[in-house]
C-alpha cells in the first residue's frame, strides 16, 4: 500500500507529431515532487502516462496500491505538456473521476490547473495547487495525514460549502539545491530506451538547472513561476549528471530550462566542474541571442559539450521583436548564430508567424534570417 500515487496527464501518443519523433522524456517535474515527499517519509509510487494511450489504465494501478492520495503533478519543465492542451486536460479529468470512484483524495498541480482550476474542481478534484507545488503538496499531505486544518496552506484551491476557496499565493522556492535529486528509480527507464532506439536516436535524459524566467515577452504565460528565476548550483547539476551517467549509462542530456545559463558565470563554473570530475557529455539547450553573446559564454558552452541550441528568435523583423517586448535585436540573432556555427554547434530557431500587425515584409525578413 502506498501513501501517495503520482501521475501526470501528458500522453505522447496523443500528440502524433511528438510520438513519431520517438524522443520521449520522463516527467521530471513529477519526479521532483515524488522525491520530495519520499524524503519526508511518505511511501510514493508513479503511474507514468507518457508511453500509454488510455487514461482508464490508471484504475488497476490504484486498485493494487490503494493510495489515500492521488496526485496529478504535470511536468512543468517540458514545454510539450502545453501542446494538445485540451486533449491532455480531458485525459486528466478522466483520471480524476476514476480516482474519486476509488475513494482517493485527488490533488492536481499543473500550469493548466493553475489557470483553469474551476474545470478541475468541477471534475471532482479535491485540491488544486497553484504555482510551484512541492512545498504546498507536502504541507497538504501532512494535514491530511494528521487530520489538521489545511486552510492556512498557501497556494491551494478547494471547495468548501459549495464555494471555491483560494488561499494566498506561495512564493517560489529560492534555494533549489534543497530539493533532492528526482526519483528516477520510479521510471521504467528501459521502456524509454526502447522507444529512443526504435527511432534510431541517441538516448537522452532531461535535466532542469533552473526554474522560471525573468524576461517579459508579452505573449508568454507564466502560471507556475511568474517572472521569478532561480538556479541550482553547478555542483548540484554535475552531481545529478554523474548519478544519471553511472546509473543509466546516458551521456546526452536535454537541459530543459526556459533559458539555460542566465546566471552570470554559471556556464563557466559548470564547464570547470565537468572537467574536474572528468565527465564527458553532450547536451542541447534553449537560450536567447543576447545572453549567448555575453563574455566567453559560447566558448564555455562548446567546451562543456553543447551540441545544439534553440534560440528564441521569434522574428527577423526588429519591428515585431520590439512589439513583443522581446528585448533582443535581429543583429544579435545573426551574430550569435555565426559564433555558434563557428564552434560546430547546431542552431535552431523558435519562430512565430502571424504576430499582431505583422506584414508580408516582416515575414520575408524572418524567412531571410532562417535561410
Amino acid at each position: 500500500m502506498l501513501d501517495v500515487v503520482f501521475s501526470h496527464s501528458y500522453y505522447y501518443k496523443f500528440d502524433p507529431k511528438q510520438w513519431k519523433n520517438k524522443t520521449p522524456y520522463p516527467p521530471l517535474g513529477t519526479l521532483y515532487a515524488a522525491s520530495f515527499l519520499r524524503e519526508n517519509g511518505y511511501k510514493v509510487g508513479l503511474f507514468d502516462t507518457n508511453l500509454l494511450d488510455n487514461p482508464q489504465s490508471i484504475k488497476p494501478f490504484l486498485e493494487i496500491h490503494k493510495p489515500k492520495i492521488f496526485v496529478i503533478y504535470d511536468d512543468g519543465f517540458n514545454y510539450l505538456t502545453k501542446m494538445c492542451l485540451t486533449t491532455m486536460r480531458e485525459a486528466a479529468l478522466k483520471m480524476i473521476k476514476t480516482a474519486k470512484k476509488l475513494n482517493c483524495t485527488v490533488v492536481v498541480c499543473s500550469s493548466d490547473a493553475t489557470d483553469h482550476y474551476k474545470k478541475y474542481i468541477e471534475a471532482g478534484a479535491d485540491f488544486i495547487i497553484k504555482g510551484e507545488g512541492e512545498i504546498s503538496l507536502k504541507e497538504l499531505v501532512d494535514a491530511k495525514k494528521n487530520n489538521t486544518d489545511f486552510s492556512n496552506i498557501k497556494g491551494i484551491v478547494y471547495l468548501k460549502n459549495d464555494e471555491i476557496v483560494i488561499t494566498p499565493n506561495r512564493n517560489v522556492a529560492k534555494n533549489l539545491d534543497e530539493f533532492p535529486i528526482p526519483a528516477w528509480d520510479l521510471v521504467d527507464m528501459e521502456a524509454y530506451k526502447t522507444i529512443w532506439k526504435q527511432g534510431d536516436n541517441t538516448f537522452t535524459l532531461n535535466i532542469a538547472t533552473t526554474r522560471g524566467c525573468p524576461y517579459k515577452c508579452n505573449w508568454c504565460a507564466k502560471p507556475i513561476y511568474g517572472n521569478r528565476y532561480n538556479s541550482h548550483s553547478p555542483e548540484y547539476i554535475v552531481k545529478h549528471i554523474e548519478y544519471l551517467v553511472k546509473t543509466y549509462q546516458v551521456s546526452r542530456f536535454w537541459m530543459c530550462d526556459d533559458i539555460f545559463g542566465l546566471k552570470p558565470n554559471w556556464v563557466q563554473q559548470f564547464n570547470s566542474i565537468l572537467k574536474k570530475e572528468q565527465l564527458s557529455i553532450s547536451y542541447y539547450i534553449q537560450s536567447r541571442a543576447d545572453l549567448l553573446l555575453k563574455e566567453d559564454t559560447i566558448d564555455a558552452l562548446a567546451e562543456s559539450g553543447l551540441e545544439e541550441v534553440w534560440i528564441g528568435a521569434e522574428s527577423g523583423s526588429q519591428k515585431i521583436l520590439d512589439a513583443m517586448d522581446k528585448g533582443t535585436t535581429v543583429n544579435q540573432i545573426y551574430e550569435a548564430t555565426r559564433l555558434l556555427k563557428e564552434k560546430d554547434i547546431r542552431v535552431a530557431f523558435f519562430i512565430q508567424f502571424g504576430y499582431l500587425d505583422e506584414t508580408k515584409d516582416d515575414i520575408s525578413k524572418t524567412i531571410k534570417m532562417i535561410k
